[in-house]
């Protein structure tokens, strides 16, 4: 699918010029561990081979925490994309690099990320296409496709329990991107898994995706999302509760319907101008086949001003899904920032330094250790394009 391969390049073009970065400076790699009694249970990436994580121990005072960071990558759809991304990374532990570098949300530096540095850190690798949550499996003759998103997030926490986890005294369940969507899945079940006295919490970063309408006035979004559920087996793991609420089930595949049901505390990381959501929900290429956004899309400069009015929009209509949150949760916490960005947790430059992006003054990492550690009230909300001089790397 076209949205798949447009969501890689974009991951290439915005995580590079920093991964450049932080190659010219000191950094944490992580070894990746298989989880080998996953096949047991038949939670197996796309092709076939053993799910994994990257660990990195805890020490001192966060000993007994932990942080598990869902990793983000696009979705597969059909039988097509699903075919070619089990022969790359995103399907396949095969392809995928044995070290991982950890940092922004998951670094152990007090001074790049004072709040979780010393916490146990996990990286979940993503390998099923689906956010964690297929249970199916597509045999013909020459191919085997395993969709088991859900048995390897459970396979992962079991490897993950008798070393620690299951007597977490504080714990987070976090993603980006797919990775974001994921938590909106797993938060209740995962508070579930640990001590009654724990305190659980989950974030998503750049994992709101909305059901919004594209320019042409077509579901394009809602259309993937709903052949991706029928493909991959997964309505039956969505929220209960969500699922009798709405007459289209596979609509509970959104945060945005999901996240009503959700008990555990959670707090939400997005862009109101989400880059992923402006090219693939709101302008897909389906959507602008003579290429009128082309310019814009590459240039916020080059946008009319008919174009400028249509993100405002979006923003809007963002800031308008997620109104019930902000006005009802209690124990939540958001930071919906203007920066034309997709992921800001990972990203050092993003999540806690001298030039990240800020809210009231408030860094990513502030406001997120805030809202977790009960603090201050943490629920921060940007001003419209383009007033926010903070943001940096707008469009890659």
């Amino acid at each position: 699918m076209d949205f798949v391969v447009a969501f890689a390049l974009l991951c290439l073009f915005t995580m590079e010029p920093w991964r450049v970065l932080s190659q010219q400076q000191q950094r944490l790699l992580v070894n990746m561990t298989l989880v080998p009694n996953a096949r047991a249970s038949g939670a197996l990436c796309l092709d076939g081979s053993l799910p994994a994580y990257h660990l990195h121990r805890g020490f001192g005072a966060g000993k007994d925490n932990w942080l598990l960071q869902f990793e983000g990558g696009g979705w597969c759809n059909d039988l097509k994309s699903c075919l070619e991304r089990a022969t790359t990374r995103r399907g396949s532990t095969r392809y995928m690099t044995k070290w991982e570098v950890f940092s922004g949300i998951l670094s152990n530096s007090a001074t790049l990320n004072p709040d979780f540095y010393n916490w146990n850190r996990v990286k979940l690798r993503y390998c099923d296409g689906a956010s964690f949550t297929g249970d199916a499996v597509f045999t013909n003759k020459t191919t085997t496709l395993h969709f088991k998103g859900q048995r390897i997030w459970e396979a992962i926490i079991r490897d993950l329990l008798p070393q620690g986890l299951g007597k977490a005294r504080k714990a987070l369940l976090s993603g980006c991107s797919a990775g974001g969507l994921a938590t909106f899945h797993h938060c209740d079940a995962f508070a579930k898994y640990l001590p009654t006295n724990a305190s659980v919490k989950c974030l998503s970063d750049a994992g709101f995706f909305l059901d919004e309408r594209d320019i042409s006035l077509n579901h394009t979004m809602r259309y993937n999302f709903k052949s991706l559920v029928q493909l991959q087996g997964i309505e039956k793991n969505l929220n209960r509760n969500c699922t009798r609420a709405l007459y289209f089930p596979d609509l509970c595949f959104f945060p945005q319907y999901a996240l009503r049901y959700i008990s555990t505390p959670y707090f939400i990381l997005n862009s109101a101008y989400d880059v992923f959501q402006f090219t693939h929900i709101l302008v897909p290429p389906s959507a602008d086949m003579r290429g009128h956004w082309k310019h814009c899309k590459a240039n916020l400069a080059e946008c009319t001003t008919e174009q400028i009015d249509t993100l405002q929009g979006f923003r809007l209509d963002m800031l308008g899904a997620l109104r019930p949150f902000y006005m009802n949760s209690r124990r939540g916490g958001m930071f919906i920032n203007s920066c034309f960005a997709h992921c800001q947790s990972e990203l050092q430059e993003t999540w806690f330094g001298d030039d990240s992006p800020r809210i009231n003054n408030k860094t990513i990492a502030e406001a997120v250790g805030d809202w977790y550690f009960s603090r201050n009230l943490s629920k921060e909300i940007d001003c419209a394009y383009p007033c926010d001089a903070t943001c940096h790397n707008l469009i890659p």
